[in-house]
């Protein structure tokens, strides 16, 4: 297709030369011949018959390069260098000139006092850079459809071959290699960028998959523990032959073991509903600063009975978009997170700063901090530091916070306070 496409471009483009060129040089033998006939009628005084025969016959014997005729009614010669023909007034060719030294003729006749004038100029040159052309033409069109054929088997060899790249790696990936990646060329053209693409889809996920994995299992593991503890207390209920009272205490444990399991796997169907997205069409503005001043409020009186200082520095009018209830959990999250995790007497700190066109919240604490190489674990589904799990929680805290942050197009991020964590959230401004 792609060598029959250039053949008729080439064609067409032969055409327009083609034509161009010989209207071209017929139009520069009309204009010449005129003006021999204008120079022939202007000299034969007035155009009679006698002074238009002897200005033929003078210019026959001096040719220089037109050819004559001066014949009279009879059809008899009377002067030039051509034989007798009909007497046709007009433009016309001879595509044959008996007794001259060409083959082809193109000229002019005219009626002049009763005899009939023809001037003629040899079509050689022409006929000949005609056939030039096509020659030319033939030649061109053959080299043109051969490098096109040459340059589609290449093209198509290639396109190809990046096409069974892609075809190759995701019949890897169906066999179970989650590790094979579309290969990238050095080109950086438009396979690549789609390569590129692929990839990067596969890395993503290549990222779910595993994350499902980890969760599964973190699932399996912390469930274990309270569903253990659960049918031991209901075996010891079953077996007891104590009195009312302790069994409702054994009741009560149990209840608190389930409410446990339901709070674990009510954040995980939290998380899924805010990974969803769907919350995010109901987004307004919110006064962030407001929000912060009432999540501070909210966890004062728990860090009072830890001893722990909580002072907040929080700009005033901060305006956001966003669902107010997930941005108060995740505010809530951080701080309790801090001061849980924080010592007696330890120093917290809140802050809401304006930058730009975002504001940074920071939530600080000079507690124990989290080591470099577990930054980003924290953030994954029942991740916990306490690898025993002795103390009360999920791990689903920072998921849960992550969560909203990304449903935000927020940023998070845990830095050293030197002692202590630093957590700092950053948002768009509205207005």
């Amino acid at each position: 297709m792609y060598a029959g496409l250039t053949g008729i471009s080439f064609l067409v483009l032969f055409g327009v030369i083609f034509w161009s060129t010989a209207r071209f040089m017929r139009h520069q033998i009309d204009d010449s011949v005129a003006s021999e006939l204008d120079e022939i009628v202007t000299d034969s005084q007035a155009g009679s018959a006698e002074g238009a025969a002897s200005i033929v016959r003078g210019l026959a014997r001096h040719s220089s390069g037109f050819y004559y005729l001066l014949q009279d009614a009879s059809g008899s010669v009377r002067a030039g260098n051509l034989p007798a023909t009909d007497p046709l007034e007009g433009i016309r060719e001879w595509d044959e000139a008996p007794k001259s030294r060409y083959s082809a003729l193109r000229g002019r006749g005219i009626m002049i006092a009763g005899d009939y004038l023809f001037v003629g100029w040899s079509t050689h040159q022409l006929h000949e850079m005609e056939e030039m052309v096509v020659s030319s033409f033939v030649w061109g069109l053959a080299a043109s459809i051969a490098l096109a054929l040459a340059g589609g088997i290449v093209t198509s060899g290639r396109l190809l071959r990046k096409i069974e790249a892609v075809g190759e790696t995701s019949r890897n990936i169906i066999e179970g290699d989650l590790q094979r990646r579309v290969p990238v060329s050095v080109a950086g053209d438009e396979f690549d960028r789609l390569a590129e693409s692929i990839n990067t889809m596969l890395d993503r996920i290549q990222a779910l998959m595993d994350n499902l994995r980890q969760v599964t299992t973190d699932i399996a593991h912390d469930m274990r523990t309270p569903l253990t503890r659960l049918r031991q207390r209901l075996e010891i209920a079953q077996q007891s032959n104590e009195d009312a009272a302790q069994l409702r205490e054994i009741l009560a444990a149990t209840v608190g073991e389930i409410d446990v399991i339901l709070g674990i796997f009510g954040a995980l169907l939290r998380i899924a509903q805010i990974e969803s997205g769907a919350r995010k069409a109901a987004f307004t503005s919110v006064n962030l600063s407001d929000l912060l001043h009432t999540a501070v409020e909210l966890y004062r009186p728990a860090a009072e009975e830890k001893s722990q200082t909580l002072e907040e520095t929080i700009a005033a009018d901060l305006q956001v978009k966003g669902d107010r209830e997930l941005l108060m959990q995740l505010f809530a999250n951080l701080i309790e997170n801090a001061v849980r995790h924080s010592p007696p007497r330890a120093q917290l700190a809140v802050k809401a700063l304006r930058g730009g066109d975002a504001v940074e919240v920071t939530v600080a604490d000079n507690g124990p901090g989290i080591p470099d190489g577990m930054r980003a674990k924290v953030m994954q589904r029942f991740f916990r530091l306490e690898s025993s799990r002795t103390t009360s929680g999920s791990g689903l805290g920072l998921s849960l916070s992550q969560a909203i942050v990304n449903l935000h197009d927020a940023t998070i991020s845990l830095a050293d306070n030197r002692p202590g964590l630093r957590v700092a959230v950053s948002l768009a401004i509205v207005g």
